[in-house]
């Protein structure tokens, strides 16, 4: 599987009595298409998956594959702290059809790297679905170390690692232990360029649901040999990326969408509105970069 290019972490939207919205979530995947966006990951960090039934995200599954209809990479958030629960996701998206799968390192229990290992070989073992490890310890409070993602890398049906430390240091550790075989994936958005001069294929991102075309190319251009684009991309993103992750994910980028008159609807507790504050901010920053008007 070729992993390369940008992957939007799509927020699920819902509506007004917190309901998801699938009729929005069709319209979201419709825009990425046509952005070009080389996969839609849902059911993630940004998807606000955490506050969701097992029923809610098969359903945010089917819908997304019956709209995607092959014209992109669909990958699903599969993880859990529980194992077989992770099991239980995984199987029953790769039985739905998804083209690879997501799984985050087990969080709260924060197991050993034993544990942690022996966590994503147990369901790559039994899952005939192309797996993606997401390694993001701010989030989770835990971390693979490079010589876990070494022995990751070397099972048959793990492709690649969303990478979320923000630690370049790591990553290049990382890239030399795992082998050019092993598919890398930024997942944060301010470092995608210097991810990708580091051997990495891509990116998951935040970024891509307010600009998908622009965070595309941050990866096309340097894939593809223009390195002074890409930087020069990067950098102009940066001041966005930075409004995006103000407060926690999703709460920013929903907002901007909101404000852009995408109606993506609220959050889901404990996740809620900006703080007043920030909300200006983002306002002022949207402008800037003529998201919404003056």
């Amino acid at each position: 599987m070729d992993l390369s290019g940008s992957h939007v972490a799509l927020i699920t939207p819902f509506k007004a009595d917190g309901s998801v919205n699938f009729d929005k979530l069709q319209e979201l995947i419709e825009f990425q298409i046509k952005a070009g966006t080389d996969g839609i990951v849902v059911l993630g960090t940004t998807g606000e998956s955490s506050t969701m039934t097992h029923e809610e995200d098969e359903d945010v599954v089917r819908c997304a594959l019956e709209t995607v209809k092959g014209r992109c990479l669909l990958i699903a958030g599969a993880g859990s702290n529980d194992t077989q629960t992770a099991l239980m996701k995984s199987e029953a998206y790769a039985r739905l059809g998804a083209d690879a799968l997501l799984l985050i390192t087990p969080y709260y229990n924060k197991a050993n790297q034993t544990g942690m290992v022996k966590h994503f070989t147990y369901v790559a073992d039994r899952v005939d679905c192309p797996i993606i490890v997401y390694n993001v310890p701010g989030r989770t409070g835990c971390a693979l170390s490079p010589a876990s993602v070494e022995k990751l890398a070397a099972h048959r049906n793990i492709v690649g690692l969303k990478e979320a430390s923000g630690d370049m240091s790591y990553f290049m550790n990382i890239a030399h232990l795992a082998g050019p075989d092993f598919q890398l994936l930024s997942g944060n958005d301010d470092i995608i360029a210097p991810v990708l001069a580091a051997g990495g294929v891509g990116v998951i991102s935040v970024l891509a649901n307010v600009v998908p075309a622009e965070t595309r190319r941050i990866v096309t251009s340097f894939l593809e040999g223009d390195v002074k684009t890409s930087r020069e991309l990067q950098l102009r993103y940066l001041k966005l990326v930075r409004a995006l992750f103000m407060e926690v994910n999703p709460i920013p980028v929903k907002e901007a969408m909101n404000l852009m008159g995408m109606d993506v609807g609220p959050l889901r507790l404990p996740l809620c509105e900006m703080e007043s504050a920030d909300h200006e901010k983002m306002i002022a920053v949207l402008k800037e970069y003529g998201l919404i008007g003056a």
